[in-house]
């Protein structure tokens, strides 16, 4: 996978954001009036710490995978207000009133005194755990909030529902198999998207999450992805008689052939390689030897395969549901791959677009063992049974149950929109000013944000199982392998944990820093994908079943369990 920006980059390298909406004034007008407030009072070079978390998981799940970090650093690197963005600001009733003096300062801003840090692209995060830390003069990390949080809600959403999605098709370790294939999912919903940009971003944030493939033909080429596609059930309906598909010639691609000793040629024992012939009498041939119910199939869906192949004999694959699936689409596609095989040629597959897909997919998978028995072709037993018609979580997880035989999963609907739940709720807040942590209280406790700049690390067990997150002040000690160390939950007294991990990672990473910029590498899609993949596996398998999830401790260190309940008890009291 090899990403190709939309928009030129600079000398620095860094590409502009790929949507060239993203820019300073693609934020809430009460960032800037907030930036006048604090320019007007002096406050707007106090040193800021914010940080960006949600807090809870989406789709009542055990994680959240963290995207978009990708599109975070270009924005970083480019802010910057234009002349236009001026003139347009000071037209505004809500900052017309603004001293000159405000607006000079304004335009010269950038992002050379903050700070980012961030998870890499594709870690699994939980809830409170900081995704991104801001540090800078406090205007520019406050005008920085509604950006980042609209680059980061939707990928991460997008991307965590698409892992629960694969999970679900080929389980935790990938052990669900379909005849020695593990199913894959591929992305299908750029019509049913939420405009240009949320089709585009369903189709890369989804690769993330562990799908192989989209059928967005723009995404592949920024992308440098797989693009998958067929036909609609119109071009099947374009077709009403074998007559439209007279006298249309297929080469021939392989010129050894032999029977198979059952009446099914295995090449085109009369052909030459390059020469050609009439796919039409090829397959009315196969159809009259095969009789019965195969002469009653649908003349027009035959013609419309027959056209299909003529053009892709190489990559013959068709929806077989626009009459009768069994009794018709199934039967002439295998008509066509006869065809086709005896010219050398090897089909793909079927793609199932309503019915019971569970049943329809069984019918078909046996068919087409019956036919590779019975004609000697074991090259039938490798079709590919492709499955859409609004697929989501629940629908996969009820295929398993009941058994099935589809080996790929086009998704749309209920993968882009993210239909099951269409916010991941991230927030923005302040946890530290000029040095010093400051609290933001609620009298809903999940409100209560953990103050003061932290440092955060996943705690493994002997297993290679993450156990716990573990935040703790900036300053001090952290975690180490081997080592018993006593964690706390942040918004109780309970009785301490005292945990000896095996193994302690780091989670946050400086991407930003300041006047040098970009300083560390964005993974890659691919690398993003197996990043999921590999922390995916290591997950207890009671945080992935489908209802009622264990959930992951986030916990604290004592000082910063206690200095959040001093400040809570302060605050409170006023």
């Amino acid at each position: 996978m090899s990403e190709e920006p939309i928009n030129k980059d600079d000398a620095s390298g860094i590409p502009l954001p790929m949507n060239n909406l993203v820019t300073p004034l693609l934020t809430d007008l009460y960032q800037l009036t907030m930036a006048y407030g604090y320019w007007k009072n002096g406050k707007h070079n106090d040193q800021a710490v914010f940080e960006l978390f949600f807090r809870k998981n989406p789709f009542k799940g055990s994680f959240t995978i963290f995207c978009g970090i990708d599109q975070v650093i270009p924005f970083v690197h480019h802010f910057k207000f234009t002349e236009s963005d001026i003139s347009y600001l000071k037209s505004t009733p809500g900052l017309q009133h603004c001293e000159e003096e405000f607006f000079t300062y304004l335009s010269n801003l950038d992002c050379s005194e903050v700070q980012l840090q961030a998870l890499d692209q594709g870690c699994i995060a939980f809830p409170r755990v900081p995704l991104i830390v801001v540090s800078g003069p406090l205007v520019v990390c406050q005008l920085l909030e509604t950006t980042l949080l609209n680059l980061v809600n939707f990928p991460s959403l997008l991307a965590t529902n698409a892992a629960r999605m694969v999970v679900a098709a080929r389980g935790q370790h990938s052990t669900i198999k379909i005849h020695n294939r593990v199913p894959a999912c591929v992305e299908f919903g750029l019509r049913r998207a939420q405009g240009p940009d949320g089709g585009f971003s369903a189709s890369k944030y989804c690769l993330v999450g562990g799908f192989v493939g989209t059928s967005n033909v723009l995404a592949g080429k920024l992308l440098g992805v797989a693009i998958s596609g067929t036909q609609a059930h119109a071009f099947v309906q374009s077709y009403t008689s074998l007559d439209e598909v007279k006298d249309m010639r297929l080469k021939i691609k392989s010129p050894e052939g032999s029977s198979s000793g059952n009446g099914i040629s295995s090449g085109s024992s009369n052909a030459v390689e390059g020469s050609t012939v009439e796919l039409l009498q090829l397959v009315l041939k196969y159809r009259q030897k095969l009789g019965g119910d195969w002469l009653k199939t649908n003349d027009g869906e035959l013609a419309a395969f027959i056209a299909y192949a003529i053009g892709f004999p190489h990559a013959f694959l068709a929806l077989i549901d626009t009459y009768n699936t069994i009794k018709s689409g199934l039967k002439n596609f295998i008509l066509v791959s006869l065809a086709l095989h005896e010219c050398g040629y090897q089909s793909r597959g079927i793609r199932l677009d309503s019915g019971d897909l569970a049943a329809l997919s069984q019918e078909c998978r046996k068919m087409f063992e019956e036919i590779a028995e019975k004609y000697n072709l074991p090259s039938f037993l490798d079709f590919a049974i492709v499955a859409s018609n609004d697929i989501n979580e629940a629908t996969l997880l009820e295929l398993n149950s009941k058994g099935h035989a589809i080996t790929v999963f086009g998704i749309g609907t209920n993968l882009v929109t993210c239909q099951a739940q269409p916010a991941l709720g991230c927030v923005f807040k302040l946890v530290q000013l000029n040095g010093k942590p400051r609290i933001k209280l609620s009298s809903d406790k999940v409100k209560v944000l953990i103050p003061g700049q932290k440092r955060a690390f996943r705690l493994f067990n002997a297993e290679g199982t993450p156990e716990m997150d573990l935040m703790v002040e900036i300053r001090e000690d952290i975690p180490k392998a081997g080592v018993e160390y006593t964690c706390y939950n942040p918004f109780t007294d309970d009785a301490p944990l005292k945990f000896t991990p095996a193994r302690v990672e780091e989670l946050l990473h400086t991407v930003w820093n300041k006047k040098d910029g970009a300083c560390r590498k964005i993974l890659s899609l691919e690398e993003a994908q197996a990043n999921v993949f590999q922390q995916i596996k290591s997950l207890n398998p009671e945080m992935l079943r489908p209802s009622d999830p264990l959930m992951i401790q986030v916990k604290t260190s004592k000082k910063l369990h206690d200095d959040l309940h001093e400040l809570w008890v302060s605050n409170k009291s006023l």
